[in-house]
């Protein structure tokens, strides 16, 4: 009997149904509770009930709008925060002093929790479109920042002593350890936009006319769960459905990222002997 591998690749369709049966686990116990009345209806309702209050959602509310309107706040605090991120992070790890004059206030800020900071938020930008995308900037820069650092020092160091002892200046140097680092970066973006989901919940709760989070707290508002329990779902299905978007981007540019999978050994018996 061969013993367990660690780390031994799977074949993708088991993958998928290990997925499926994972989930479907989850929604029979959720069945179970609300059929047992282990809790309040209101709590946590049916599942039947969250289905028909998705196609509510759909038809009645705007759903995909309200997606989209979500999306794209998070899609322009994503551009500012790369915009800021990269170069500044790039500069972090080619030069120590500009590392240690801006990582004694970035690492910090990673360890805050940003909810926190919302108050301040509304207080210094209002409660316009521009607080909700700022907040999601706060959320999202310090953590790609740190990423785009971390992927720079990766960099092997032999690849700029080539580049000097060929006559490259520092802005070439730079230029090399961007385009060796970005593959990874790159990687980190989906992580970066689950970060955005997770916080444009708490953003588009104060003063919004559109997205989910909106839908969310007005569902919440009028004790309307089966609308609560939908609108998360609807934002768990959308967020996946991006992160998939990603991920095939980044197979399509960086194919050499993906991970090697192992050949199996020959066995003793093969060899015709």
């Amino acid at each position: 009997m061969q013993p367990t591998v660690i780390r031994k690749p799977i074949p993708r369709r088991v993958q998928i149904i290990l997925g499926f049966a994972a989930w479907g686990f989850l929604v029979l116990v959720w069945f179970l509770v609300t059929r047992g009345d282990l809790l309040p209806p209101m709590t946590l309702p049916d599942p039947g009930g969250v289905v028909k209050a998705m196609a509510r959602l759909w038809v009645e509310y705007d759903l995909p709008g309200n997606v989209f309107q979500s999306w794209w706040r998070i899609a322009q605090a994503f551009f500012w925060s790369a915009l800021v991120a990269i170069p500044l992070g790039l500069l972090m790890g080619s030069f120590p002093l500009v590392f240690h004059l801006v990582n004694p206030v970035a690492a910090p800020m990673r360890s805050m929790p940003i909810t926190a900071f919302l108050p301040a938020f509304i207080a210094l930008f209002g409660m316009d479109e521009g607080m909700k995308v700022g907040f999601l900037f706060f959320g999202m820069f310090f953590y790609l920042l740190a990423v785009v650092v971390e992927e720079v020092n990766k960099v092997d160091h032999a690849l700029l002593e080539t580049a000097y002892t060929l006559g490259a200046k520092v802005h070439h140097a730079l230029w090399l350890l961007f385009r060796a680092s970005f593959p990874a970066i790159f990687g980190s973006f989906r992580i970066l936009y689950d970060i955005g989901w997770t916080y444009v919940i708490l953003a588009e709760m104060v003063n919004a006319r559109k997205g989910v989070g909106y839908m969310v707290e007005a569902a919440r508002k009028v004790l309307d769960f089966e609308r609560v329990y939908a609108g998360i779902i609807a934002i768990g299905v959308a967020a996946f459905l991006f992160r998939s978007v990603l991920a095939a981007l980044e197979d399509r540019l960086f194919p050499w990222q993906r991970p090697v999978r192992r050949q199996p050994e020959p066995s003793l018996s093969s060899n015709g002997s």
